[in-house]
């Protein structure tokens, strides 16, 4: 647990924007079809395709709290699920926040 712990904390170190996701879920393919429409730059990790990623969601739930995917950061933040990601997208937010990100050319 302590390895997917690190591993998870340095993904999200790393990148502006990560997307840990299933692939099977409608909910995840949602969230990243918004990030794909604004041109987010962002990496998705399919959790269900990667051979540690039962114990990454298990550290992910001791990180954010979160244990459902779509379990999105921006900027190193934790956001949500898909419904913050869209409730962010419909008000505006999302794009201001990709931009301070880096994520997403002004």
């Amino acid at each position: 647990m302590a390895e997917a712990n690190t591993k998870v904390q340095q993904i999200i170190k790393d990148n502006a924007v990560v997307v840990f996701s299933k692939s099977y879920c409608p909910y995840c393919r949602a969230t990243k079809q918004v990030l794909s429409k604004i041109g987010a730059d962002f990496k998705a990790y399919e959790l269900d395709q990667l051979p540690d990623g039962a114990a990454m969601q298990d550290a992910l739930e001791e990180i954010t709290g979160q244990r459902t995917v779509p379990n999105v950061h921006i900027n190193h933040k934790h956001i949500g699920g898909n419904s913050d990601v869209q409730d962010l997208y419909k008000s505006g937010q999302l794009e201001k926040l990709l931009k301070e990100s880096g994520a997403l050319k002004a």
